[in-house]
């Protein structure tokens, strides 16, 4: 089955081939203008104009106050060969397309939203559980659709992934009679914050996701992470913020991590693991696949997105003679 992340990249891939290329270029005439078209170019592989606070926040490798991102948009020549902007919305010159589609997506990420906080909250009251951050699509209100899925990152008490994985996969099913597709698709321990892979990908990833509840836990990650601030330095804080959704249950909770802390709950947390282990040996074995499943994390992306983005990313760099710049910043 075609995921939505593949046609997505599949159609990119074809605009790009028919697009002509950029005229003739000359060199931006700063920092700043390069980092803004290399900032809508990012976007630009998900196929979303970006608003200028958005472009503000996201900025990538240069770090600039709000004004000066106006001022370039609106007095230099150079980068004005290459955007545009309509309806509030900036994007590439002939992607005009795409400001309709944001709008179509936006409107279904709206209608999400609510269902997005509401499962957060319930996924927040699982046994072990810290925090729990909205992430994927939805993050950047561009759901492609209302069944779009409800990507979750989620951080777990020490040895407890694979009991918080376990009991969140219930939520999972329970959500599913609803018509409602959760996807808690990266869950990992408290004592593992820091993130192996350091590129713009995850760097974006990071930075876009929306924290529900755990906020605490949220902060130290970023605290964790502090490499992100090379590749978005504006981005230190979630886009949009959101209160924790207060649900009953805690008492439960404490109940269950009382029962499943000790002698028990460690031993279902091995038999868990071994057995999911096992189970996903042969898709770990993918020659794209940048899942990780060991005690600390349970990374189920048996088919990464992030390097495939990353060379679309590259490509348009190319396209508009920004590969050297991205390679010196």
């Amino acid at each position: 089955m075609t995921t939505r992340w593949e046609k997505t990249l599949l159609v990119i891939k074809s605009t790009i081939a028919v697009q002509a290329q950029p005229a003739a270029l000359n060199s931006p005439t700063g920092e700043l203008d390069s980092a803004i078209l290399r900032t809508v170019l990012y976007a630009d592989v998900f196929e979303f104009p970006m608003r200028v606070e958005e472009i503000h926040f996201f900025l990538i490798g240069c770090s600039a106050p709000r004004e000066a991102v106006d001022s370039a948009l609106a007095h230099s020549a150079w980068l004005q060969q290459y955007v545009g902007i309509i309806h509030g919305y900036v994007l590439l010159r002939r992607r005009d397309y795409t400001v309709e589609l944001r709008k179509t997506r936006e409107a279904a990420s709206v209608r999400l939203w609510q269902q997005a906080r509401r499962w957060g909250a319930v996924l927040a009251r699982l046994p072990f559980v810290r925090m729990v951050a909205l992430t994927g699509a939805l993050a950047m209100r561009n759901a492609e659709n209302d069944a779009d899925d409800l990507d979750f990152f989620i951080v777990t008490a020490p040895h407890r992934v694979w009991t918080a994985r376990a009991a969140s996969i219930v939520m999972v099913r329970l959500a599913r009679l609803g018509g409602v597709h959760l996807c808690p698709n990266y869950i990992l321990a408290e004592t593992a914050l820091e993130q192996d892979r350091k590129d713009l990908f995850m760097a974006h990833e990071i930075a876009q996701m929306i924290p529900l509840s755990g906020f605490d836990t949220y902060d130290a990650m970023r605290k964790a992470n502090p490499w992100t601030s090379g590749y978005l330095p504006n981005a230190q804080t979630p886009f949009y913020r959101e209160q924790a959704t207060d649900l009953p249950g805690r008492f439960l909770q404490r109940l269950a991590e009382l029962l499943l802390g000790g002698a028990l709950g460690d031993a279902f947390e091995k038999w868990e693991r071994n057995r999911k282990i096992r189970r996903f040996a042969a898709q770990l074995q993918r020659a794209n696949a940048s899942a990780q499943l060991d005690a600390d994390h349970v990374k189920g992306h048996f088919n990464d997105y992030g390097y495939p983005t990353l060379d679309h990313y590259h490509e348009g760099l190319k396209r508009y003679g920004l590969d050297d710049v991205e390679r010196s910043s």
